[in-house]
């Protein structure tokens, strides 16, 4: 994490009026929160609507803070306090990220996309370990706050940082790109998510392709080919010097030659790696696109195909991304609760479906959020794919989910498809119809916490 001097920090962060006598006071890694603060921390406060971080400075000295920043809209800091005056401590911040990632020699990769930027991101990581010295985001410090946090964590003698972007309007990945100045960057792909902020899936796409604001000249854009919102803005947009595409198509540099759906993973093949055959152990197809996508990046650093294969068999990714559970009562659960959009909760499904050896399939379906005004309409059409060929029974939880059981209804024997407000309810009836060899897939916006219902379950 970044050390410095106050004096090298307030030369960073472009501040002022650090009295003579703390100059030389030592700084190791930040923080914007008291609760999580460590001694030897530089504390930022931060402003919101609702709460304002200064009110908190003599708590973080008190925890053990070397220093802080002081906006200068507070007024004059504390006496005594070795504070650093700024214009605002949030761009201070991002500068102060800024300029630290530029004074390292790790090359960064930067991640976007709707879906699968997580998952992504541990494969990158995975994969780029077996050779070189690896970073990586952490939970889910991926915004304008987090992107900076996750840079000042970086060691001195880090070689390689997998940053996951995360946006909710246009203007955002432009300036986590411009903060991060990556060398390397992946647009997963282009689904519903931030509909309600950005309009269209159209706008969605626009606001992706930020990630090559900052992107280095000499560097590598990894985009999903398959997609046409992508592919039909790329050709007119200022390129690095290396783009690659990856999908299903053969068009692409990236795409799998054969996919087999094993019990615990993806198999697949690839022309650039003849005679190879890699394994996943993650469920579903859309994962081996993510793949893909983070095996063009650790070609183009040169990690051998030994290791690239080694590292794909043992991968683990962040919880509750295609989580699969064997429980003590005989079922298997598939836990992808942490997000839900109207293309991912397709390809949840289209897996369930593809799934063999079980005797029954069941689908517990919460709300997917932020999809705008069309938010009624997904759900119904997510309600109206689903047939007894995909789950035996379906569950929903959640008042917009609702719509998708209203939808299914009509396709599903009386009784098989029923809808819920209440967790413990739907527990009860989901434990009376499920039984030993059966599979439970669980999928739903991360609001919707659906993973409470492990409780019951396990």
């Amino acid at each position: 994490m970044i050390t410095r001097t106050l004096r090298d920090i307030q030369s960073m962060v472009d501040g002022r009026g650090l009295a003579d006598e703390f100059l030389d006071i030592m700084v190791r890694g930040v923080s914007t929160d008291t609760r999580t603060l460590q001694k030897g921390n530089l504390y930022i406060p931060l402003k919101g609507a609702k709460f304002n971080g200064h009110a908190f400075v003599q708590d973080a000295l008190d925890k053990g803070a070397s220093a802080v920043l002081w906006s200068e809209t507070e007024g004059n800091p504390p006496e005594g306090v070795p504070a650093i005056i700024v214009d605002d401590t949030l761009r201070a911040l991002q500068r102060l990220a800024h300029r630290y990632r530029n004074q390292l020699s790790a090359k960064v990769i930067g991640i976007t996309g709707s879906n699968g930027k997580t998952t992504t991101k541990d494969i990158v990581a995975a994969l780029l370990a077996t050779t070189y010295k690896v970073q990586k985001t952490e939970g889910n410090l991926n915004n304008h706050i987090g992107v900076p946090l996750t840079l000042l964590h970086l060691e001195e003698d880090v070689e390689m940082a997998v940053v996951e972007m995360g946006m909710s309007n246009f203007g955002e990945i432009e300036l986590l790109s411009n903060i991060a100045e990556p060398d390397a960057a992946i647009i997963t792909n282009i689904g519903e998510a931030h509909l309600q902020e950005l309009g269209s899936r159209e706008g969605i796409a626009q606001a992706k392709l930020e990630i090559l604001s900052g992107l280095k000249k000499n560097g590598l854009f990894v985009y999903y080919g398959d997609e046409p919102l992508l592919a039909s803005r790329v050709s007119s947009l200022p390129l690095p010097e290396h783009v690659l595409t990856f999908g299903q198509g053969n068009e692409n540099d990236y795409y799998p030659e054969s996919v087999e759906l094993r019990a615990s993973g993806m198999a697949f093949t690839i022309r650039q790696a003849p005679n190879r055959s890699f394994f996943l152990p993650i469920l579903g197809k859309h994962h081996v696109y993510n793949a893909l996508a983070a095996i063009a990046v650790a070609r183009f650093f040169d990690v051998s195909w030994e290791n690239v294969q080694e590292a794909l068999s043992q991968l683990h990714v962040t919880r509750m991304r295609m989580e699969v559970i064997e429980t003590k009562k005989g079922w298997t659960i598939i836990n992808d609760a942490y997000n839900a959009s109207p293309t991912s909760m397709k390809a949840a499904l289209q897996l369930l479906q593809e799934l063999t050896g079980y005797k029954k399939k069941i689908a517990v379906l919460g709300d997917m959020l932020e999809l705008g005004d069309r938010e009624v309409e997904f759900h119904r059409e997510i309600g109206a794919m689903l047939r007894p060929e995909i789950a035996d029974y379906v569950f929903t939880y959640g008042e917009l989910a609702r719509h998708i059981a209203l939808a299914a209804r009509p396709f599903f024997p009386d009784g098989r498809v029923n809808a819920y407000e209440d967790k413990r309810a739907l527990a009860k009836d989901l434990l009376a119809v499920v039984s030993s060899k059966d599979v439970i897939l669980l999928k739903a916006s991360r609001g919707m916490k659906l993973e409470e219902l492990l409780y019951d379950l396990q």
